[in-house]
């Protein structure tokens, strides 16, 4: 299960308490999963029984009970626990099915997994004034913001509303994707470093160790094909675990980053994505007189998986994914 599929279950479960009558409330549009928080456990968390609890005139931890009842009828959910004021931690059955089901939607849905429609029909006007550093962002802004149904309109002339500190030099010769992640990746207030280790082929230029994740995966890609092997999501038996947490949060990262007009956050997520891929690439081909098998196919696609959410935020911050690196 997916957290898209786990959050459509947990609507679901919202809305079948509504129709028998135990909660007198509107269901909301979206349900929204995070990690657990402390003292929580499970695989997710969600705070919709907290939401529920005012419109629906009960308690948060009446509320949380009653979707605990429904959620645990639900397939690929093995446990509920409630904790706090009313928090639903949602165990899934497999942690495997979870990281499979991950790959299976990305790989459908390609450099587009995490678009939803978080601003859908709504039109964003960022003024910026005329300066470098504040023109690449709200062009890095624009693009994330079309991921979630918007439409960016950019301006100049008071009053400002986006104003990142300026860069202290001209980023120009740095080439265009270095002095794009120099201006991209710093938070808004901080000021960008216009220096030469962000040309640096090395593990210690984190720009490098995005565009590399990506473009050894490519590789990996080719070499499977001259073994006579491709990808196919299946059991990974724990292999990507520090990957799990990473690509369930892209949509969520994504819509962050729209609606907070925050490229720097996807940008240190995508460095998060390769950080965790990069160990997992040395398991991905057979060794030796080993023979492409199952889990071979699965690390393969796992990695594609990662590859394809690298690519696509890369191509949101305007900085090519090469193919070879």
């Amino acid at each position: 299960m997916t957290p898209a599929e786990l959050s459509r279950t947990v609507l679901d479960a919202v809305c079948r308490a509504v129709d028998a009558g135990e909660l007198d409330v509107a269901p909301p549009e979206r349900v929204t999963l995070t990690e657990p928080g402390p003292g929580g456990c499970g695989d997710f968390a969600t705070n919709v029984a907290l939401r529920l609890a005012r419109p629906a005139a009960r308690t948060p931890l009446y509320v949380a009970d009653v979707l605990r009842a429904r959620l645990l009828d639900a397939d690929g959910v093995r446990d509920v626990v409630v904790t706090g004021p009313g928090f639903l931690n949602i165990s899934l059955r497999a942690h495997d099915d979870l990281l499979t089901g991950l790959v299976r939607e990305i790989r459908e849905r390609g450099t587009e997994y995490g678009h939803g429609d978080a601003l859908a029909g709504r039109t964003v006007v960022l003024r910026v004034p005329y300066e470098v550093r504040a023109e690449v962002v709200a062009d890095a802004v624009a693009r994330i913001v079309a991921t979630q149904g918007g439409r960016a309109e950019i301006e100049h002339g008071e009053p400002v509303t986006l104003r990142p500190v300026p860069a202290p030099e001209d980023p120009a010769p740095l080439g265009l994707d270095a002095a794009r992640w120099a201006l991209l990746h710093p938070a808004p207030h901080d000021r960008p470093r216009i220096t030469a280790d962000h040309l640096v082929q090395r593990e210690i230029n984190p720009l490098f160790r995005v565009r590399y994740a990506h473009a050894r995966v490519r590789a990996l890609t080719r070499n499977a094909h001259d073994l006579g092997f491709a990808a196919e999501p299946g059991e990974l038996n724990g292999t990507g675990t520090p990957l799990k947490t990473p690509l369930a949060d892209h949509p969520r990262v994504l819509r962050a980053a729209a609606t907070r007009h925050a490229p720097d956050r996807l940008a240190r997520h995508l460095l998060t994505v390769a950080d965790a891929l990069l160990p997992l690439l040395p398991e991905v081909l057979p060794t030796g007189e080993e023979k492409p098998g199952a889990a071979h196919r699965a690390r393969l696609a796992l990695a594609e998986a990662a590859g394809a959410v690298l690519a696509g935020g890369l191509s949101l911050l305007g900085i090519d994914a090469p193919e070879h690196l």
